[in-house]
């Protein structure tokens, strides 16, 4: 992982003619890009993944409200049963390695944390606590952006920690949860990962506040871990990070053993972004077309209401076929009248 650092290139010069300002999200896929097609399970996986799907079809099945505790519990909401589609259960048994009864308990104690952390309901107008207002003080500088798409068709969020407005708190951990649900709220059909930018370059235009540094504490670093690993598992695509400082790599040794080793080979380090993302979808900070000045007033409402409208594309859909875990988001994120994948019935 930590190799030397590369030398860094001459950055290519893009004529002016060439730039696409934008000010907002890019609301969908565009047409060039192509997610890859989905493997297709073999009869094994198939078994184990009805045998997870039924598990959590049962109607009187009581999940825990909190993540470490057994009590109080209560059956699965429509929203979560929403959440529990057929790439949901897959992502968790390709993380446990296809392991029946770990991939059932992770879903449950990620279901649990849902409940605990306070989003359980698939956005605010459904009844999370984690809101936008809660947030929001959080991206006034936009160190986090949600912006374009990679060559897989996976959504991009920046994280841009020489941006950091705030001092190290919860709230933190908070906005960047908040956050990856509204990537996740852009994933196209086909894709159900997402690719974080990276980069620790130094912003002078932000104010300075005491306490606060690009460089999370251990604590906080770990918690971000736990979360991405057990409750976001199989939702990292690729981490593209640069610009990185000596104080950087030394956080990153120090938790580099927490990071479990499929999140390893996700992570790379100094390489250029064009490598991965079109030119039409990038920041021209990194070699691509897009001329993006992050604007909090114009952003943050775009955000909002895109991330939204999609959500509620999502339920609508989620309802008119049925209600039920282990429908497919192919279906849920997709515009087919009819439905394309249906549910086993027990």
């Amino acid at each position: 992982m930590f190799k030397n650092l590369l030398k860094k290139k001459e950055k290519e010069v893009i004529p002016e003619s060439a730039l696409i300002k934008i000010s907002v999200p890019i609301e969908n896929l565009p047409k060039s890009i192509i997610p890859p097609k989905q493997k297709d399970l073999t009869d094994s996986q198939n078994e184990m993944y009805l045998k997870v799907l039924k598990h959590f079809s049962n109607p009187l099945l009581e999940i825990p409200d909190q993540e470490k505790a057994k009590i109080p519990a209560s059956v699965l909401t429509d929203c979560e049963k929403a959440w529990l589609s057929k790439e949901c259960i897959l992502r968790y048994l390709r993380a446990t390695k296809w392991v029946l009864n770990d991939a059932i308990e992770r879903i449950t104690l990620s279901i649990s944390w849902r409940r605990e952390f306070g989003i359980s309901n698939v956005g605010e107008e459904n009844g999370d606590k984690l809101t936008a207002d809660l947030v929001e003080h959080e991206n006034e500088t936009g160190k986090q952006v949600i912006l374009g798409y990679e060559n897989n068709g996976r959504p991009l969020l920046y994280l841009k920690p020489g941006r950091q407005n705030t001092k190290n708190s919860h709230v933190q951990v908070q906005h960047l949860v908040f956050m990856l649900e509204r990537v996740i709220n852009f994933m196209p059909v086909g894709q159900d990962s997402l690719a974080l930018l990276i980069d620790f370059k130094d912003y002078p235009d932000v104010p300075k506040v005491q306490g606060n540094s690009i460089i999370p504490p251990i604590g906080i670093g770990k918690e971000v871990l736990h979360v991405l690993q057990t409750h976001y598992p199989e939702r990292l695509g690729k981490a593209l990070v640069t610009n990185i400082p000596w104080l950087a790599w030394s956080f990153l040794k120090l938790i580099y053993p927490f990071i479990d080793s499929m999140t390893r080979e996700k992570l790379v380090f100094d390489e250029p972004f064009v490598k991965y993302v079109p030119k039409e979808q990038l920041d021209k900070l990194y070699g691509g077309y897009i001329d993006f000045t992050y604007n909090h007033e114009e952003y943050w409402p775009a955000l909002i209401r895109m991330a939204q409208e999609k959500r509620e594309h999502y339920m609508a859909r989620f309802q008119k076929f049925g209600s039920t875990v282990g429908l497919s988001e192919m279906d849920l994120r997709g515009v087919n009248e009819k439905q394309l994948y249906p549910v086993p019935k027990f």
